[in-house]
């Protein structure tokens, strides 16, 4: 449920209407997931999973740590760019306007249950921020001339979501709040996450959205907290994957599902994961030289986030990780590239194509 305090921020906001310029291939950009997403949400929220201070940020505009849990940009970053929008940002940092170009909702250490992240302090869980989109959209609807217009406007917007990494390490680590290992099986447990994300897409559907993209949970047991937790520096953790493999199996059908039953719907399936795995194993392929060590220097012997206003290493855009969770602006954009280009990579439609649907 969303809070009050979210709600007094939505009656003192101003709506600016921006024009959109020929160059706009769509009108707006919203963002859903984890840090992998998240612009700087956190940094408004009580946790200990925040990403304000430097050396993240050390290669952003202005080299300015605004909360993304990198050096630089992030996909949603990228891909606003390609559209010829501004960065969506982050929900709960506007007090006094909101943008038609898009928001960002994303939240770290969150995921698509509610229990997911707790131990951190307070996030916003997948339903969350879908409560907090409907809120966006009541707001819209006191603007627009008249709902079709307001229709038109979401269903030629561009929606992305990367969720469900946090899921899984909360159940590796056995910090959620059930004792999954013995309640599920392994696809009992991706099957739970599927009909709850599946519910959410339904809800985003409902409220407008029509192109949705959904990045696949990526490798996760070769990220350096895990690969030197288990003594393998430099190697993937293979049962990992094999987890997650589940989860990346049977996301397709579920979105092929949905756009087959939700009328004018296009839901699309990014394949991080195996673009994520190759370039771990095949790192010069991608113009990289290291794939094994955080490129700031982590806490914890490299296995957590960045030690604050520490020198990171001074070729980022060849590492893939920046901190022991997550990656790059390189690996990012990377990412992004492929998803705008390649429609083997984002499926049945990369966004070259689903922006002219």
């Amino acid at each position: 449920m969303i809070s009050n305090s979210y709600s007094i921020i939505f009656s003192v906001f101003f709506l600016r209407f921006i024009s959109s310029s020929a160059t706009q291939l769509a009108p707006a950009l919203y963002v859903f997931g984890d840090s992998l997403f998240d612009s700087g949400n956190n940094n408004l929220l009580p946790t200990i999973a925040r990403a304000n201070y430097l050396p993240y940020g050390a290669n952003f505009v202005n080299k300015s740590s605004t909360g993304r849990f990198t050096n630089g940009k992030t996909v949603p970053d990228f891909v606003a760019e390609f559209l010829g929008l501004p960065y969506s940002p982050p929900f709960l940092k506007i007090r006094d306007k909101l943008p038609l170009t898009g928001l960002n909702y994303a939240s770290g250490s969150c995921g698509i249950l509610p229990e997911t992240g707790r131990p951190f302090g307070k996030c916003l869980n997948f339903e969350e921020q879908v409560s907090l989109f409907d809120e966006t959209v009541k707001l819209l609807r006191r603007h627009f001339t008249s709902s079709k217009v307001l229709s038109n406007y979401l269903s030629k917007s561009i929606f992305i979501i990367s969720i469900g990494s946090n899921d899984y390490l909360s159940r590796s680590l056995g910090t959620l709040s059930f004792n999954t290992n013995v309640r599920y099986t392994p696809q009992q447990f991706a099957q739970l996450l599927i009909e709850k994300l599946s519910h959410q897409f339904q809800r985003l559907y409902n409220l407008g959205a029509r192109k949705i993209v959904m990045f696949e949970i990526g490798p996760i047991g070769c990220i350096p907290s895990i690969t030197r937790k288990n003594k393998h520096t430099g190697r993937c953790v293979e049962d990992k994957n094999q987890l997650v493999s589940y989860f990346n199996n049977m996301l397709p059908t579920m979105l092929q599902n949905l756009t087959s039953c939700l009328e004018g719907s296009t839901f699309v399936n990014s394949h991080a994961h195996w673009l994520g795995y190759d370039a771990v194993i095949n790192p010069p392929k991608y113009g990289l030289m290291d794939s094994s060590n955080p490129c700031c220097i982590a806490w914890f012997n490299g296995t957590s986030g960045c030690i604050p206003f520490l020198k990171p290493c001074s070729n980022a855009n060849q590492h893939y990780f920046w901190d022991a969770y997550h990656l790059t602006e390189a690996m990012y954009s990377l990412f992004a590239s492929h998803c705008i280009n390649d429609k083997s990579f984002c499926e049945p439609f990369n966004l070259k194509e689903l922006v002219k649907m």
